[in-house]
């Protein structure tokens, strides 16, 4: 048999453009899909920017549209990871204009990430971290009233009220729910629901090993394990969140956040107590606390009961599922970025007003999460939520909170750090002994508010550190 070497040549080069058009045609359809959807998700937010209240008709057009902008976006991912593996650019020059707006509007969708959600992140981790250590210091320091009422905010009610300090921890989760629509979205966009159930169920799971990590582990003995924690709340709030946001339209999220809110009230206001009857919010008089001694086992951290027990993970959730909103409200890109922080402080008012009176008759108590210290912790986190994201995202006034999200980005790490490094030994090292006296001198309790403040700075600097060199811990 006879080979000719042109007709092999002639043949290889047929090949190779039969192969760019069939990349250029698949391009071309992936900027059709992802045009086309991103046309009708326009075409929706004009209809809804004239009436928001149109019913399901208009919920399912919107499905639908950002279905097939998603599918359009997953061909571009494909296309581009199938050019990027052969090593060969795009071509622009042979992509047509419309297209390559699409891709570009499907990226920067995707990758967009706003500096107050890290930074009001971080900024709270570093009181989750620091407030014990600054709080002391501050309760130590000589001083007049403005001293004296830093240092009780800093500090914890012992029961019924609210401090400062008491809106750290909901804030937090509050966060968490903020993020969901950021991460959820891009991954049902990406794989489809089921590849998003997977990772919640991941990262519910590693969150909640890290917090039995974080409480001893097996170091201790058996019934000093802490089943129910902070990392352990976070974890069933992201995860009774999640799945909620996956599977329900917003008009059902709102109506469980009320269902929970409501319904909690009822348990604890209408279902007697066995030696105490019904409506007692006392410490160990109430149903919440009944139910943490009689079914929670193992270490319980207020003796029979626990703040993060088992019946208050249901009011940690609407806190969470409040967060769901704002980052809802953040990502509506049919509303302008005034509007974005008017809506956000007009609820967060909203909430604290509602809170409040509600308080009246259903008492603000953080360790049992009563439904009126939902409204109330979920307004004061509006109202920050709206100011960082103000200043940072629209005034675009960012230095002042670059360290913050130096934290914010690795707030888990930073967390799990501070219970393995005693910042506050670490920090003596620098600003104790001799020094410390020396400043007690100058001005009584000066050398403990200093030694607190390099310790929130030993936390800054690891985290730059951590920043610069692009070292994140993801779950």
């Amino acid at each position: 048999m006879c080979f000719d070497l042109e007709h092999i040549e002639a043949v290889g080069a047929a090949r190779d453009e039969l192969e760019v058009d069939l990349r250029r045609v698949r391009r071309q359809h992936a900027g059709d899909q992802a045009a086309r959807g991103l046309q009708r998700i326009r075409g929706w937010r004009r209809l809804a920017r004239a009436d928001r209240e149109r019913g399901d008709g208009e919920n399912e057009g919107r499905e639908q549209a950002e279905q097939e902008a998603a599918h359009g976006s997953q061909q571009i991912n494909r296309v581009m990871r199938a050019f990027r593996q052969e090593k060969r650019p795009l071509d622009s020059r042979t992509t047509p204009a419309k297209h390559r707006r699409a891709m570009s509007a499907v990226a920067s969708s995707s990758s967009a990430r706003l500096l107050s959600l890290d930074a009001l992140r971080g900024f709270d981790m570093m009181w989750i971290v620091g407030a014990d250590a600054l709080g002391g210091a501050l309760a130590r320091l000589r001083g007049g009233a403005p001293v004296r009422l830093a240092a009780t905010q800093l500090d914890h009610v012992p029961w019924a009220g609210l401090h400062c300090e008491d809106v750290i921890f909901p804030l937090f989760v509050f966060m968490v729910g903020v993020a969901i629509p950021y991460s959820l979205d891009k991954l049902v966009g990406a794989g489809g629901r089921r590849e998003a159930l997977v990772r919640v169920a991941r990262r519910t799971l590693l969150l909640y090993l890290l917090g039995l990590f974080y409480y001893g582990g097996f170091a201790t003995a058996l019934d000093q394990i802490r089943l129910l924690g902070v990392l352990q709340r976070i974890a069933l709030c992201y995860g009774g969140a999640s799945l909620l946001y996956l599977f329900l339209r917003p008009r059902g999220l709102a109506a469980v956040l009320v269902g929970l809110l409501v319904g909690y009230w009822a348990l604890l206001t209408f279902v007697p107590v066995p030696g105490f009857g019904a409506g007692d919010f006392a410490e160990g008089h109430n149903l919440t606390n009944w139910i943490d001694a009689h079914y929670l086992p193992l270490r319980k951290w207020d003796g029979d009961h626990d703040p993060e027990g088992i019946l208050s993970t249901l009011p940690a959730i609407a806190t969470c599922l409040l967060g769901v909103f704002a980052g809802r409200w953040l990502r509506d890109s049919a509303r302008s970025e005034r509007s974005r922080v008017g809506l956000l402080v007009l609820t967060g008012v909203a909430l604290l007003v509602a809170g409040y009176a509600w308080g009246l008759q259903f008492p603000l108590i953080k360790k049992i999460w009563t439904s009126s210290f939902v409204l109330v912790a979920g307004g004061w986190s509006m109202l920050l939520l709206g100011g960082f994201y103000l200043v940072a995202d629209v005034w675009k006034i960012q230095a002042w909170a670059r360290p913050f999200a130096w934290v914010g980005s690795n707030a888990l790490v930073i967390y799990l750090v501070s219970n393995v490094v005693d910042f506050n030994a670490l920090s003596a090292r620098f600003t104790g002994g001799a020094i410390a006296t020396a400043l007690d001198s100058l001005w009584p309790g000066l050398g403990g508010l200093v030694l607190a403040l390099v310790s929130i700075g030993l936390c800054f600097a690891l985290c730059r550190f951590l920043h610069e060199r692009k070292i994140l811990l993801r779950l």
